[in-house]
């Protein structure tokens, strides 16, 4: 699950083996297999054509979905440590142990109607993702019927409200709304960078360093955003701050944005949202 050379820096990526503010058990297990699934796995291999090699976008294939499960599972460890109530899997009267579940299995499965089309892919996510977790749920024995079809609900409901057209009614989904942004370093605009892309989510995200997570002060968590140069405020300004906004996470997450190049050659130093 890696996506960083250092796997316990700063909130970055989820180690199972650590301890953790809540029940883990049933997430490693959903972790490892989803890991060993073939299909899900081709998904995201697949769904990374259209918006890259054809689109020039940014990546969303298998590294940008393990990049946003673990700053997703790290976002969620840190605002369980600092005792913020989470109401999907409480409101349909799953277990406590269900919300990373909840938000492990959107996380992985929230882009896959790239394979579709780049436009509206949330929604042609939803009945991909709808196949996959009947054959998914049933396989852990913790779940009955009922237990598999509320979990499908959340898991599905997090994965459209990902998308700033919907809006989340769960903090599971908003994790994964927010999530979603926070994959914004320059090696997600390399390829179409290095093939000519030229738009401002690529260049934008070249100038963006490094994102890493910890506990904030007089909040749950602090994201800090390094930028090597004031291109990088799109993604932090419009793009971030777009899906922190009625994420129901506005008030337990605090944004600020340095600029690390020569102080003589910045345009913008810091921002703070």
């Amino acid at each position: 699950m890696s996506d960083d050379a250092d796997p316990g820096a700063n909130g970055r990526v989820y180690d199972p083996e650590a301890d953790h503010a809540f029940p883990d058990e049933r997430l490693n297990r959903v972790l490892d297999v989803i890991e060993a699934d073939e299909e899900i796995q081709a998904y995201l291999d697949a769904q990374n054509v259209n918006p890259v090699a054809r689109k020039r976008y940014n990546d969303h294939g298998s590294q940008h979905i393990s990049i946003v499960r673990n700053r997703a599972l790290c976002l969620y460890d840190l605002l369980k440590a600092g005792n913020v109530a989470f109401n999907g899997a409480a409101d349909q009267g799953l277990d406590e142990a269900d919300e990373s579940v909840i938000i492990a299995l959107a996380a992985t499965l929230h882009d896959i109607g790239h394979v579709v089309h780049r436009t509206d892919h949330p929604y042609y996510s939803i009945p991909l993702a709808a196949d996959l977790l009947d054959r998914l749920l049933p396989e852990f024995e913790w779940y009955d019927i009922g237990e598999c079809v509320r979990m499908k609900g959340e898991v599905l409901h997090a994965i459209v409200a990902h998308d700033t057209d919907e809006t989340p009614l769960t903090l599971e989904a908003g994790i994964v709304r927010v999530s979603d942004a926070l994959d914004m370093e320059h090696g997600r605009s390399r390829r179409p960078y290095e093939e000519g892309g030229r738009g401002i989510n690529t260049v934008s995200s070249q100038a963006i360093r490094k994102v890493s997570l910890q506990k904030g002060d007089g909040v749950p968590v602090l994201v800090e955003i390094e930028m090597t140069d004031a291109a990088g405020v799109y993604q932090v300004d419009t793009l971030l701050k777009s899906k922190l906004d009625a994420s129901g996470l506005e008030d337990d997450v605090r944004i600020v944005a340095v600029t690390t190049r020569d102080p003589e050659e910045r345009l913008v130093e810091r921002v703070e949202l």
